[in-house]
């Protein structure tokens, strides 16, 4: 965790913290914080950016690139 920072409390679980995530676009430039993810493991709530839709619980995976 990074520190001097407060996450925000999930609210689905309760227990876990909504921890941010950056990502690359199609050029290489970089998008801080494209999604947010529960550190609860067992709580999998998700919101994220994608082409400017946001999506809510999309299944959490390992990517193939």
């Amino acid at each position: 965790m990074i520190e001097g920072r407060d996450w925000p409390d999930c609210k689905k679980c309760g227990e876990g913290l909504l921890i941010p995530l950056s990502d690359y676009g199609r050029d290489g430039a970089s998008i801080m914080f494209k999604a947010w993810v529960c550190s609860n493991p067992g709580c999998g709530f998700n919101i994220r950016i994608d082409n400017g839709e946001i999506s809510l619980g999309r299944t959490i995976g390992q990517s193939n690139k």
